[in-house]
């Protein structure tokens, strides 16, 4: 805080004290004219509510007194003896960052796969996926369609479920597109194509639908999905084979995916959180799926 402004701070606080104690001490001497009923005078509500005058009750005096002494107390402090609230918490996040590090220090030499099944590794990495990840993929990790956001617990994953792949995305994030398909396919074409992706994955659709959608599916869409539709982790493309949907298995939801595209980001929390924290958060997620099988 500059100097200005922590001047500011003192006289704003002197002000205020100083108002306090003036109408505390002359709210106890000032002497107020009453009627000899014990009244000023003053009716409301048609005679029914008459102004009493009485003194201060003991907890109004006490809860004042206290008030000041904190106010003036918190001067001493502030002013005196050089205490402000970006000191102390500059002081409690450097003896957290120390605890962390005292905690995270043994789990190093540890590989994923072990960490994954440490307690304390995951009961950090936990926190942390609560902090940062939680609003997408959810607080149980199953994801959320509406956001094509995966789930983490089951073993499908667009490229690689493996404990490096998941370090990978979490670390350098991941971008996925889906080219969309409405102008070149028309409404029938799009039908047609989500009737035949569908198919592989055992929902009963319209036979002569998929099989115009095979055709189609053939020209377009092998380059990354595959022949089979089993995909290309290694573009990102998802298997058509499985019954996992980041955006829905519905039959419309898939037909407006081939419709009007798909862009999925997960951003890249590298620069954010350290090494020590991304290796934790990637240990919990494996976790999940683990326990999941």
């Amino acid at each position: 805080m500059s100097g200005f402004w922590s001047t500011w701070v003192v006289v704003l606080l002197l002000l205020n004290v100083g108002l306090v104690l003036f109408l505390f001490v002359w709210g106890q001497i000032v002497k107020i004219p009453t009627e000899p009923d014990g009244t000023t005078g003053h009716v409301w509500a048609h005679g029914v509510l008459r102004e009493g005058v009485r003194k201060l009750p003991w907890w109004w005096v006490v809860y004042s007194l206290v008030g000041v002494a904190g106010a003036i107390g918190y001067l001493v402090l502030f002013r005196v003896l050089g205490w402000t609230s970006a000191g102390e918490l500059q002081r409690d996040t450097a003896a957290s960052e120390q605890r962390l590090e005292a905690t995270l220090a043994p789990l190093r030499g540890l590989s994923l796969g072990q960490l994954a099944a440490n307690s304390t590794a995951t009961s950090i990495g936990h926190r942390l996926y609560l902090d940062n990840c939680a609003a997408c993929h959810g607080d149980r990790a199953l994801g959320n369609t509406a956001l094509g956001a995966p789930n983490l617990t089951d073993s499908d994953s667009l490229h690689g479920v493996d404990p490096d792949s998941v370090m990978t995305s979490i670390r350098e994030g991941r971008i996925g597109t889906m080219p969309g398909w409405g102008a070149a396919l028309g409404v029938d074409g799009v039908n047609q194509v989500a009737s035949y992706v569908l198919g592989f994955s055992g929902v009963t659709t319209p036979g002569d639908w998929r099989e115009a959608g095979k055709a189609r599916y053939e020209s377009m869409c092998v380059a990354c999905h595959g022949v089979d539709g089993r995909g290309n982790p290694g573009l990102g493309a998802p298997d058509l084979t499985d019954k996992t949907w980041l955006y829905g298995g519905e039959f419309g939801r898939v037909a407006e995916s081939i419709r009007e595209g798909r862009t999925g980001v997960m951003p890249a929390w590298g620069q954010r959180l350290s090494t020590d924290e991304l290796r934790v958060i990637a240990a919990w997620v494996l976790a999940q799926g683990n326990e999941k099988k």
